[in-house]
């Protein structure tokens, strides 16, 4: 009993969230929901995009943001996940939900197995191995031996899945793009919350001791090539679902659309989202989509030097990342909150003797 009462007394008490925290929440949800039937297909097709590169950050920031792994090859589990999609879909006849279980769990198997090199490997070292990865994976897809199945220089196009049901809102109608939308949005949903529930544990404590101090992480008896290797296989798997997803929303799969910048792209939404940061993801992933077309604009001559302007202005004015910035403004916020002088009392009343 004495035990228990002092591992009690030791436990953080939950965080009870107010009236006003819920309703916010419902009105985000119902803004999402609403979102695609106030704009036009195009707009709808770069929020599934936004959608899918979130997923892909956030399976990076697992490994690299949290465990301290620095991974150029994510690319790879990207098109491995697109490319089982659409081998199930149009060589098997699966439906599109029922391959983002299989490309989660061959990537994570494929990235379990590549975090065992990894774990005698750290730094620019292990960059460059999972690089290696990257830069071998649409060559492989390529080959003749498997050109049947995956296409190979042609790729796959795929036929974009048709709405269960009719509804017109707004006077837009239900297409494949808005429908993919929601079930981008609900497979978003849940790879985020599996995330928040998996880092904020044990299992994040551990993996953060690991990146900080893996040496007395280690004497502490945490296992340090397991959780390692684990790290990257769910890491994997989350970039590989978001390559199933993406497949589906593209309705086309190409040896030439994974190629190494891609994972070079997916490290940077890490880097502009910020680094061990759940939310992060997704201004990653708006960074990601956005920014390229917004170069495109500016300089038809010369996008990727804008680009390159744009992430140097990031990066001095947020070294963070998004989050970064935004956790020092709310900081500042609750200390000048903290600080401020109370207001004064109402008068009383006189107390009779």
């Amino acid at each position: 009993m004495n035990d228990l009462a002092a591992r009690s007394a030791l436990t953080p008490p939950r965080r009870r969230h107010g009236l006003g925290w819920w309703l916010a929440i419902a009105a985000v949800a119902v803004a999402l929901v609403l979102l695609p039937f106030l704009v036009k297909n195009y707009r709808v097709f770069q929020f599934n995009l936004v959608l899918v590169y979130a997923i892909a950050v956030l399976g990076l920031n697992m490994l690299t943001g949290y465990n301290g792994q620095i991974s150029l090859g994510h690319g790879a589990f990207y098109a491995i996940g697109g490319y089982a999609a659409a081998v199930l879909m149009e060589r098997a006849g699966l439906p599109y939900g029922a391959t983002l279980p299989v490309a989660a769990l061959l990537c994570f198997v494929l990235g379990f197995l590549m975090g065992f090199p990894a774990l005698r490997l750290g730094g620019h070292y292990l960059a460059l191995a999972t690089l290696a990865l990257a830069l071998a994976v649409p060559q492989l897809l390529k080959h003749k031996a498997i050109e049947g199945w995956t296409g190979g220089v042609q790729g796959i196009v795929l036929t974009k899945p048709e709405p269960p049901f009719t509804l017109r809102l707004f006077g837009q109608s239900l297409n494949a793009d808005r429908w993919l939308y929601f079930v981008t949005l609900a497979v978003g949903a849940l790879m985020f919350l599996l995330a928040w529930n998996l880092l904020r544990g044990r299992v994040g404590r551990a993996l953060i001791a690991i990146r900080d101090h893996p040496i007395a992480a280690a004497a502490m008896g945490i296992n340090l090539p397991l959780y390692k290797s684990l790290t990257f296989g769910v890491s994997a798997a989350f970039t590989g679902v978001a390559g199933a997803l993406g497949a589906v929303v593209v309705a086309f799969v190409s040896p030439d659309s994974y190629g190494s910048f891609l994972s070079i792209t997916i490290l940077v939404g890490v880097v502009i989202g910020g680094l061990a940061s759940i939310p992060g993801a997704i201004f990653g992933a708006i960074f990601i989509q956005y920014v390229p077309n917004l170069a495109d604009e500016i300089s038809k001559s010369a996008p990727w030097a804008i680009y390159g302007i744009f992430l140097i202005v990031f990066m001095y004015l947020m070294p963070g990342g998004v989050m970064g910035i935004l956790r020092k403004a709310w900081a500042r916020w609750r200390v000048g909150a903290a600080a401020a002088p109370p207001s004064p009392a109402a008068p009383q009343g006189e107390h009779r003797p």
